[in-house]
């Protein structure tokens, strides 16, 4: 029974109590338990690529307990995420506007203005300035589900401010392990660096261990209702992982035939072509198993039919930059990027209450609308001041309809990962893209050409002024931060950088592929310290 239903039954129970007995508009005891609002598991993976799934057509990568969220939930199949880096994205999932309108464009901790020079990139522009922590201003998810009743819980990468902005002051009553860094200091593998994580065990998984955390808050709220955010580290680097699941996918690929070469040369970085990189998979492997023992303790406990589940990722798969860990193809670009690979993501709602449920749907969707779907799904008041880019996609899941509307991205910065500044509008089956280097725009019709191989901007010029003015309209709407020119900018140093990027660090990256697909790579003698004593 679903719960519009239980609603219809005790409005029919109470009416008849009142006839009966006078119960004063009471909801009898046996009826409240059977009522109560739905418990919500949100599980964040970070830098997780769209198709670095097995349900996402990934015939390297095995993921068999995400897949099953996948399977008995409906699949968003143009999910988008809020932004093409981390902080920026989880912003907009705490709080249901895009980046543009609340302001964190860039990770937490980049350098903008002229800091940027100490990199010694040598761009052609200085970054936006950006926020570097959430609001106080804003009411963020956690704090609409504690006002409206539920126990709250955080595990694993916060990366949205530092003290005072932790997890704790934005709605979250627990805390295991978020604080304001982005990566896993100090590995996978206990001892880590976290302080608000203490080391247990020797050589125990973070992420086994960050799902153990959210079980023990689970078993201790199972009689309310609660909203446990299971926010991993994994996938991102420094990519790690134990030696008996390395070997079990370097033999993988072995077995599927290792390429010649596994990287090509995008618009400014090396870009990887395969997935054939066993590390990554092993990581992958690791969170698998822990969003496992999660899915279990809500069956062990009787909890799963009340429960929504989501999965999903804060941005592309690093395939250029960082640990060059993977490919989206047949998505172009990955992680920083503007084009798909930068921004589409695993995007999996389960309600399991809900009868009939679409397996799959095709509208656009994005991250800010997490936010108000769950508050809906809760059965509480909607917050459109609040939520001023996302929708609910209740109706949707429900079998019907949401409203066509434009999506937007702001992005004033360079990534780490070979991505430019620019700007994006998706409407409809069309997206363009404006760069801030040179004011230049490209249009793809992601209908007919997915991968962006098509830039169509000089056939439909009348609709590229069209979006192009309703992208500027919007971010002048939010106030949206801007690049600015940078008068040291040498074009010749320049050159030279490209051409060591070519010549020096692609040989680079594929003798590296070569050495972590040998039968005798051995990273060190403890395998990140996975090897050393667990008790």
């Amino acid at each position: 029974m679903n719960q519009p239903d239980l609603f219809r039954l005790v409005s029919f129970l109470c009416f008849t109590a009142i006839l009966m007995s006078g119960c004063k508009n009471k909801v009898p005891e046996e009826v409240k338990e059977e009522i109560k609002k739905p418990n919500i598991v949100f599980i964040l993976a970070d830098d997780l690529g769209a198709h670095d799934l097995g349900i996402t057509g990934s015939n390297y990568y095995e993921t068999p307990n995400i897949d099953k969220i996948a399977t008995e939930g409906t699949v968003f199949t143009q999910g988008y995420a809020g932004s093409r880096v981390c902080s920026p994205s989880r912003a907009t999932i705490m709080l249901g506007k895009s980046t543009a309108r609340h302001g964190i464009t860039d990770w937490i901790g980049a350098a903008s203005g002229e800091n940027w020079r100490k990199h010694k990139r040598n761009d052609k522009l200085l970054p936006a300035a950006y926020v570097h922590a959430l609001p106080e201003t804003d009411t963020t998810l956690p704090e609409a589900l504690k006002a409206g009743g539920y126990a709250t819980f955080f595990a694993g990468k916060w990366h949205l401010g530092d003290e005072p902005n932790n997890p704790e002051s934005n709605g979250y009553d627990v805390n295991k392990g978020g604080w304001e860094v982005g990566s896993p200091k100090g590995g996978y593998f206990s001892p880590w660096s976290n302080p608000k994580l203490p080391n247990k065990k020797a050589g125990e998984n973070l992420s086994m261990r960050l799902a153990e955390e959210t079980n023990m808050f689970i078993e201790s709220n199972k009689s309310k209702p609660f909203f446990a955010m299971l926010s991993f580290y994994a996938v991102h680097g420094p990519i790690q992982t134990s030696e008996g699941k390395w070997k079990k996918y370097r033999d993988k690929a072995e077995l599927q035939g290792i390429k010649e070469s596994g990287f090509k040369m995008e618009r400014v970085l090396p870009i990887r072509t395969q997935q054939d990189n066993p590390v990554y998979a092993g990581l992958i492997e690791q969170m698998d198993d822990a969003v496992g023992l999660v899915l279990n303790k809500l069956k062990e406990l009787g909890l799963e039919d009340n429960t929504i589940v989501v999965f999903t990722s804060d941005n592309g798969g690093v395939a250029s930059g960082d640990a060059f860990s993977t490919t989206n193809l047949p998505l172009r670009g990955g992680k920083g990027y503007q084009w798909e690979g930068g921004i589409r993501e695993p995007y999996f709602i389960k309600v399991p209450f809900v009868n009939n449920a679409p397996k799959t749907i095709d509208t656009p969707v994005t991250g800010a609308d997490f936010f108000p779907t769950l508050i809906d799904f809760a059965g509480l008041a909607p917050m459109p001041n609040q939520t001023q880019d996302g929708v609910s996609l209740k109706p949707l899941i429900e079998n019907g309809k949401i409203a066509e509307r434009p999506l937007f991205w702001h992005y004033p910065h360079y990534g780490n990962q070979g991505g430019e500044p620019s700007s994006i509008i998706r409407k409809g089956d069309y997206k363009l893209i404006h760069y801030y280097e040179d004011d230049r725009n490209e249009l793809y019709n992601l209908a007919k050409d997915p991968s962006e191989q098509n830039d169509i901007s000089s056939l439909e010029k009348e609709l590229l002024l069209k979006l192009e003015k309703e992208l500027m309209e919007y971010l002048k709407s939010v106030n949206a931060n801007m690049p600015s020119k940078d008068p040291k900018f040498d074009n010749e140093l320049a050159k030279k950088i490209q051409k060591n990027r070519e010549e020096v660090l692609m040989p680079r990256l594929e003798k590296e592929r070569e050495e972590m697909l040998s039968k005798d790579y051995q990273p060190n003698e403890t395998w990140w310290d996975s090897k050393i004593t667990k008790d």
